[in-house]
């Protein structure tokens, strides 16, 4: 079994109104080390937006098939809440489509994972987002990558490569190489506050959210050649 050490984002918040499936992520959840007061359960988005709005979230895995409405919502209220914006967010769903995937990944998702994976499959996926990470299930990565590349900014090119420092550069290229902000900062010698400082100057300016869609911004621009 792979190293499970990691820095524990608390508390968790996890949206999924099946109770099995509450039933096993809570298994996992504690295998990471969490207690069951680090990890708050909610089966729809009305009770996922009042458990974010009383508690300092730090990581949440959202289903997005729900009773109210789809996951992707709640992924947006947190996008749209300054205070929350940079949660990561992972997505542990039984939608596979192309389009489903995209639009979560598009709305903010850190990363994207299918329910039909084995316990270690999905335990490595939450590990890589813990450690700051993005991850998107094997089996549909090829496709959604090709369909951000794919996205329109040729008009948008040359100015958001000019507006990058050579810093920015050189971490977004850490990024795409996998490297967490913990582990860019021990690179570079530099603290993770500035690190992350870095990260967030490189969203607004690439006009994105998450890393997933940084790095294939950066790709389709010549960034990371």
């Amino acid at each position: 079994m792979f190293n499970i050490s990691c820095p524990l984002l608390k508390p968790i918040l996890v949206l999924e109104d099946d109770p099995n499936v509450q039933i096993r992520i809570e298994k996992l959840l504690y295998a990471f080390g969490y207690k069951k007061q680090d990890v708050l359960f909610a089966q729809s988005i009305a009770t996922a937006k009042k458990n974010a709005q009383e508690n300092i979230v730090q990581l949440a895995l959202v289903d997005l098939g729900l009773p109210d409405g789809n996951g992707i919502d709640f992924i947006k209220y947190l996008r749209q809440k300054k205070e929350k914006e940079d949660i990561p967010v992972m997505v542990i769903s039984a939608w596979n489509t192309t389009e489903m995937i995209y639009q979560a990944l598009t709305a903010g998702a850190t990363g994207y994972v299918l329910k039909e994976r084995d316990d270690l499959e999905i335990m490595f996926a939450i590990r890589s987002i813990l450690t700051g990470g993005a991850i998107i299930d094997p089996s549909i990565a090829k496709e959604i990558l090709n369909k951000f590349v794919g996205v329109d900014v040729v008009s948008q090119d040359v100015s958001k490569k000019s507006i990058l420092s050579n810093r920015e550069t050189e971490i977004l290229k850490l990024i795409a190489s996998g490297l967490s902000s913990k582990e860019i900062s021990h690179q570079l010698v530099i603290a993770k506050y500035t690190v992350d400082v870095h990260i967030k100057n490189i969203y607004q300016k690439l006009e994105v959210n998450s890393r997933t869609k940084a790095i294939h911004v950066a790709q389709n621009i010549g960034l990371l050649s």
